[in-house]
């Protein structure tokens, strides 16, 4: 039987040989080859080497798995069944035969004997072992084989570490401790691989448990947050649990847990001088190195599993070196990662409450060129992505020729930025396996059969998305999703959804989140990174959004908005909620909320509770206090929950001394930096150019003409007619100097401060800086970055009640706290600065880390640019009128407007911080024959200006007339207070403006006449010409009193010239504001 057995094998091999020799000698040639094309320069080329790909297809005649994380197709699962002896055979024969072809000037002799050793092996054995160099080669090819590696050119220098030897694992850390720093090289990356024994039964497995021989820890907090590396939470929890002790910190380096023989794992420490940090920072902005971001050199991939010939290596960790955008793209700005693009953003002063101003796109290429300067700086191997690409292009084409083909991933080769500038994009590419190759392999914890009970972890770290993001046996997959629906049945979604221009929607959006998670599984999430397709799955849906402007959506709601519009049906009666928040002081007062409540309700979804409202000027606070519990009663009834409705507190922000404190700190970032941080807005500095008082020295009031000039960075202020521009003012400094009185003890007055909070961890208590507000001096915090002007909220004056020493105080504090009516007429009456309640309840004694953590953060103010970017480039104008007034009826202090006051203060040369907000609705026609009617009154003349100058400069330029426009000024006299009189009476005589009439309410001897009667008596003809004949346009800028007034004119002449009824009228006007030919910019009066 020996003898014939042998002989059988014989046949096997000599017939294996000659047809292989042949298909290679004719690969070229095959008649059955697939085009691959390249659309960028139309060259083709015909592979064939995919008939060498192994039976399992990555995708089926039913499915495309393309774009699956790990296809089935490319994992390997532990098995108890061994393979069979003629299988193992057959891909052993053909792993060999790559082997001696890939030697030059083999002896077919040594071939044929050492399949023989082989066939006599697997026939005693059922397996077989490799010699050194087979392995060595195996490794290569596999990387050679690896369709998602961009980085395949370097597959012939992989260096090989034969650990089969090993039996423990100490004898595993040594040598993963020999790779690391082989591979490292003080920098110059080697690409290396430490292959362990193979697997024979499924028994005796050594593994690798860390997905990456370095990688950092992820904490999950009690709190829901996360330090360090989300991707790491699960396998963290298992080291913790196996006795590793964690720091807490963003960067630990993990422990390496090693399992020997399906032997319990054990972890070690990677010694420190083995591991190789980058420490971050940009070749411009210095800041950058303030994030204190950093990462490890060596990317060694550690959980892959090795095939070669049949047989089965499941811990051979491997490593390259990085391409930037790995680092760059993945590990930093994923949102499941470290995250930290928006943050990077508002300090580069982006708009990241915008989409459309790219601002992601400008923060990810400064975060890439971050990442290849600092690897660069410190003489760390790594690639860029356009590097990578071409060289892959150049392995891809001696690929075709050597071998007839060559195996790619064009979803995994594809830069994740870049794109189409890239060759691999336009590379038409064929996805197959061949044998050398790496597979997938389930995370071992999911399968380890614990010697040590005591020791199983597996309850305690198998997540739902572990467990569905590998393809296990039918059994474990089928009990995978039994436990999710398990899950998913206890506790019902929610989606908190907001929209914000200040911040205060997602601090509401926020305590709403951690109130619904009480009984609901809930999240929150900005509007602009909602992902709109989840509508249909979601089962309750709250919105928390302020409205802004004409009542329009908050920048970052827009995306949000037009794809709600635009949605037709709703197959999923998704139940919702809204709250909106708003100043009754404006127009449309929580339009855009109402909005979107009406949006759903015509979709057919289900309102559980009445919408909310919350006025900033009246109790906004405890509005939504009051809403948010109704509505979480509400949610739980709706589905039937019996939800814990927790305290108060759970909806108000805490105050604990014990819990804040402030450091001395040496680092300070500029006023610009960080107020482009604070509001998410591109914020460049500009300095006054000159000011001038507009009002005559006989009026009561002023206006001034604030002229700013640029300060060297253009790019982030274009603008166009009609938009505004934000200003960040400054306190006064008898105003901060006051407050700082009321300190007990107060810091240095120059002595930068940070603050920082005692946060709960598993294993302690650590203190964490806030990133509030930048670290500074106190004074310039208060100067530059807190509200003090307004007067304080409920909350605040609650928390306020408890650092009263006096009795009669508390007990006063407490009450304006907790009684809406008495907090009211409190504020209405007085009004008062922070500096004005602190010397009314004298007894006080606030910190410092009070101030920093508690004071609400100063609010940009808007303003209507008043010039032309064409006619005075480099420059702003703004027409901003001076407010003051006295308190208490007439009789108390003297308040003043915090930022007119302070723009009428600074001197020539102080820098004023700006950014440019567009107003869309607002901008000049784009027909220049398309009549214009201007009514403006006071500093409501501002954008009008900028108008005229556009216009006049435009004629100027082309010789052509532009719109026909009708200014109609109003304001009290023309002696004292008609702005702009000369300037505009120039425009009419140059042609600028066709016709100017001007309304004085208050002129000696004269009856009072406002523009709403100028339209009406003077005026009705061109209005109705404009609106209705030839369709022109109307603009109205001023107070919230006057464009009503005018509007009820427009009402009355439509209804007078048509013969139409006022509702008819009304529903005319709303056309028109449709059609954006009726043109709003109300401010509050």
């Amino acid at each position: 039987m020996g003898n014939q057995a042998t002989k059988s094998n014989k046949n096997v091999i000599l017939h294996q040989i000659k047809p292989n020799t042949q298909w290679e000698n004719k690969v070229n040639q095959c008649p059955f080859s697939k085009q691959v094309k390249n659309y960028q320069d139309g060259l083709c080329h015909q592979d064939t080497l995919h008939h060498r790909a192994v039976k399992s297809p990555i995708c089926t005649s039913e499915v495309c798995e393309g774009s699956i994380m790990t296809p089935k197709a490319m994992t390997r699962c532990p098995s108890s069944t061994l393979p069979g002896s003629d299988d193992i055979l057959m891909q052993a024969i053909d792993f060999i035969n790559q082997y001696y072809k890939s030697i030059k000037n083999s002896k077919i002799e040594e071939h044929l004997s050492r399949l023989e050793e082989v066939a006599k092996e697997i026939e005693a054995t059922g397996s077989y072992q490799l010699t050194t160099k087979e392995l060595e080669f195996g490794a290569k090819q596999a990387w050679r084989n690896a369709p998602r590696c961009i980085g395949r050119v370097q597959w012939a220098n992989l260096q090989l570490f034969d650990a089969r030897k090993c039996r423990t694992a100490e004898d595993m850390f040594q040598m993963l401790c020999d790779h690391i720093q082989f591979a490292t090289n003080g920098g110059n990356l080697r690409s290396a691989i430490t292959v362990f024994p193979q697997r024979t039964d499924g028994q005796h497995d050594f593994r690798v448990w860390n997905s990456q021989l370095i990688r950092y820890a992820g904490y999950a907090m009690t709190d829901g947050t996360i330090i360090g590396d989300p991707a790491s939470v699960d396998f963290t929890e298992i080291c913790i649990q196996l006795g590793w002790t964690p720091k807490y910190g963003q960067f630990d380096v993990l422990p390496l847990v090693l399992q020997a023989n399906s032997e319990d794992p054990q972890f070690f420490e990677v010694p420190q001088h083995l591991i190789l940090e980058v420490p971050m920072e940009h070749p411009q902005y210095k800041w950058f190195k303030d994030l204190n971001l950093r990462w490890y050199a060596l990317p060694a991939v550690s959980n892959m599993l090795l095939e070669i010939g049949g047989l089965e290596f499941p811990a051979c960790p491997f490593n390259g070196w990085y391409m930037g955008t790995e680092i760059g793209v993945r590990d930093f700005c994923d949102t499941k990662r470290y995250n930290v693009l928006e943050r990077v953003g508002r300090l580069m002063g982006l708009e990241t409450q915008k989409l459309s101003s790219l601002w992601k796109d400008q923060a990810l290429v400064a975060i890439n060129v971050a990442v290849m300067h600092s690897f660069q700086k410190n003489k760390v191997t790594i690639t860029d992505h356009h590097s990578a690409s071409e060289s892959f292009m150049q392995h891809m084409e001696m690929e075709v020729r050597l071998r007839g083909g060559c195996p790619a991933d064009w979803v995994w080769l594809v830069p994740p930025m870049s794109g189409s500038l890239t060759p691999v994009f336009h590379q038409e590419m064929l996805n197959y396996i061949l044998s050398p190759f790496f597979y997938y392999q389930p995370d071992p914890w999911l399968t380890h059969k614990w010697k040590n009970k005591k020791r199983n972890v597996r309850k305690h770290t198998i997540s739902f998305k572990g467990l569905i993001s590998v393809v296990l046996s039918e059994e474990i997959l089928l009990f995978s999703q039994i436990l999710i629906k398990s899950a998913l049945a206890k506790r019902v979604r929610c989606t908190v959804l907001y929209a914000t221009e200040t911040g205060k929607s997602q601090t509401f959006a926020k305590r709403l989140n951690t109130m619904m998670n009480c009984a609901f599984s809930s999240q929150v999430v900005c509007m602009e990174d909602y992902n709109f397709s989840e509508l249909e799955k979601e089962s309750l849906l709250i919105v928390v959004t302020s409205t802004f402007g004409n009542g329009d959506c908050p920048g970052n709601g827009e995306s949000f908005k037009k794809q709600l519009l635009s949605l037709n049906n709703l197959r999923n009666k998704v139940r919702y909620c809204v709250f909106g928040l708003g100043s009754r002081m404006y127009p449309h007062f929580c339009a855009f909320a109402h909005a979107v409540d009406d949006r759903f309700a015509a979709l057919g979804a289900i309102r559980v509770s009445a919408t909310g409202e919350g006025d900033e000027l009246n109790g906004q606070e405890e509005a939504f206090s009051a809403w948010a519990c109704t509505a979480f009663k509400d949610a739980c009834k709706e589905f039937n929950i019996q939800g814990q409705l927790p305290g108060k507190e759970g909806l108000a922000d805490s105050w604990d001394p014990q819990r804040h404190r402030v450091q001395n700190d040496s680092c300070t970032v500029d006023r610009i930096t960080a107020l482009s941080a604070l509001h998410s807005k591109a914020v460049v500095p500009m300095k006054l150019k000159r000011k001038q008082n507009l009002q005559s020295p006989k009026s009561s009031r002023a206006t001034i003409l604030v002229e700013l000039e640029m300060e060297g960075n253009t790019e982030h202020l274009n603008f166009v007619p009609g938009d505004h521009v934000g200003i960040f003012p400054g306190n006064s400094s008898e105003l901060v100097a006051g407050i700082l009185k009321h300190l007990a003890n107060a810091p240095p007055i120059n002595q930068s401060l940070s603050l920082e909070f005692l946060s709960a961890y598993p294993d302690g208590e650590r203190w964490q800086r806030v990133e509030r507000i930048p670290p500074c001096p106190l004074a310039q915090a208060l100067t530059y970055y807190l509200d003090v002007t307004t007067p304080p909220s409920q909350s605040l004056l609650r928390k306020l009640s408890n650092m009263a020493k006096l009795e009669d105080h508390r007990q006063r504090l407490l009450a304006l706290a907790t009684d809406f009516q008495v907090y009211a007429t409190w504020k209405e009456f007085h009004k008062p600065t922070f500096l004005e309640v602190l010397d009314e309840f004298s007894s006080l004694e606030l910190s410092a880390a009070f101030l920093l953590s508690q004071l609400p953060l100063v609010k940009p103010r808007l303003y209507s640019i008043s010039s032309s970017p064409d006619l005075h480039p480099e420059e702003l104008h703004l027409t901003v009128a001076v407010v003051s007034y006295h308190t208490q009826e007439g009789k108390g202090p003297l308040h003043f407007g915090l930022c007119s006051a302070w723009l009428n203060t600074i001197k020539e040369g102080d820098m004023v911080p700006c950014f440019v907000h567009s107003s869309d609705g607002f901008h000049l026609p784009s027909d220049p024959s398309a009549p214009c009617i201007l009514v403006g009154v006071g500093s409501g003349i501002a954008p009008f200006r900028s108008f005229w100058q556009q216009q006049f400069h435009d004629m100027k330029k082309t010789g052509l007339k532009g719109n026909p426009v009708t200014l109609v000024f109003g304001c009290r006299g023309s002696d004292t207070d008609h702005l702009y009189k000369e300037e505009t009476l120039d425009m009419r005589d140059n042609g600028t403006l066709s016709s100017i009439t001007t309304a004085y309410s208050r002129q000696t001897g004269q009856p009072k006449v406002y523009v709403q009667d100028i339209l009406r008596e003077q005026l009705s003809d061109k209005v109705f010409e404009v609106l209705h004949h030839n369709p022109g346009h109307l603009y109205i800028c001023g107070g919230m009193n006057m464009a009503h007034d005018v509007a009820a004119t427009i009402k009355e002449i439509l209804v007078n010239r048509q013969g139409i009824t006022l509702t008819q009228a009304e529903e005319y006007l709303s056309r028109l504001k449709n059609e954006k030919r009726y043109h709003e910019d109300i401010f509050g009066s």
